[in-house]
């Protein structure tokens, strides 16, 4: 049965991973205690940067690296001493990883000739497959005459004439330029629709975590920092970490003593800021009355104050570097100690070295604890 369809009503392609941990050596905790489940048809995206165990979570799930506690579950079946070519996954590597001396064909059909697989079969998926991505006038192409993305869409056909259960794609994108990886996100898209597959998927890139996720589980320092849909770990980060790292430019993170009394958080050097005139808000911030927290300010949230408008709240700050990128510009400005950036739409804009007035939305702010880093959960979404 195809991957992410139903066999008596179970998902077939789900992957459970329960408190799973593995070290090297002494000391080194690549992953530890990550829990999360896949269920059939779905594409996860595991985002991280260098070193935050995300790859080392989808060797496990591969069988390419051992357990050494905790459970991985395919379909419900334990997999721990299940070979890797026994586990009915396919996965992709970020160097493609083809035969230099076949053809496009051949590099598709090898693994299907290893387990034997009837020739007209093989013949047959390999057709379906080069169709759907486009291949059919380079099958009898070797790699070296092929192009990075060309290369990237046979890896992705080896893939899928295996009709796994699971695929689990390991950075396939890094290497391709950046007009080509916008292409091969919609490729894979558009894949992942088609054959309704499981995907496992890691990167460190936020764009490919937020366009081709329908859910993202975001790690650091080998541990979930959260795990969410895309647009609610953009909405409400978990933690300083995610807020700093979802996000292009990220998110501007002040750090200051809330005073609740005067309706503000004072951040050193750099002023007032009001807090949102919205009871459950305050009821919410009044058990960290007198604390260090860090309030979180998107750059879309700030805007240019106009000369001689009434905003509700701004601030003033240095202009340092204005970045245009043709429908939108990026100000670079100096809070005190603290660097702010807005994203604003194009406009006139005062040279850079001048002070400015930056307007922003209390309703918009987000708020986490100053020592721990967690998110102070309102009642709802601000």
């Amino acid at each position: 049965m195809a991957a992410g369809r139903t066999r008596r009503g179970q998902a077939v392609g789900s992957v459970v991973l329960e408190n799973v941990t593995k070290a090297y050596g002494e000391g080194v905790c690549a992953v530890d205690d990550v829990s999360f489940r896949v269920d059939g048809a779905q594409l996860l995206v595991l985002l991280g940067p260098s070193g935050c165990g995300k790859s080392t979570t989808l060797r496990m799930i591969a069988g390419l690296d051992s357990v050494d506690s905790g459970r991985i579950l395919i379909d419900g079946r334990e997999v721990h001493d299940v070979e890797p070519k026994d586990r009915d996954i396919a996965m992709v590597f970020q160097n493609y990883a083809l035969y230099p001396h076949m053809s496009v064909a051949e590099n598709m059909a090898f693994g299907l000739k290893l387990r034997r697989r009837p020739r007209k079969e093989i013949a047959r998926r390999v057709q379906e497959a080069a169709t759907m991505l486009g291949l059919e006038a380079l099958l009898d192409r070797r790699p070296g005459a092929l192009s990075g993305g060309q290369r990237q869409r046979v890896a992705l056909g080896r893939a899928l004439v295996r009709q796994p259960r699971v695929f689990l794609l390991d950075e396939p994108l890094s290497n391709l330029d950046a007009g080509l990886r916008a292409s091969m996100r919609m490729e894979i898209a558009r894949l992942h629709r088609a054959v309704r597959a499981t995907m496992v998927y890691v990167t460190h890139d936020q764009v490919e975590a937020m366009t081709l996720g329908q859910r993202i589980v975001v790690m650091d320092g080998g541990r979930v920092q959260q795990d969410d849909t895309p647009m609610r770990i953009y909405e409400r980060p978990a933690n300083l970490f995610v807020a700093g790292f979802l996000g292009s430019p990220s998110m501007n993170l002040l750090r200051g003593r809330l005073e609740c009394a005067a309706a503000c958080v004072h951040v050193d050097g750099a002023g007032r800021l009001s807090l949102p005139d919205v009871p459950r808000v305050r009821r919410a911030l009044a058990a960290h009355d007198g604390r260090e927290i860090v309030v979180g300010l998107r750059p879309e949230a700030l805007t240019m104050a106009v000369a001689g408008a009434v905003v509700p709240a701004s601030l003033d700050a240095d202009l340092d570097v204005i970045e245009h990128v043709g429908n939108e510009a990026f100000l670079n400005m100096r809070l005190g100690a603290h660097v702010l950036v807005a994203r604003v739409p194009p406009q006139a804009l005062p040279e850079p070295g001048r002070r400015v007035r930056v307007a922003y939305d209390p309703a918009q702010m987000h708020f986490f604890e100053g020592g721990s880093g967690r998110r102070i959960e309102l009642d709802a979404p601000v």
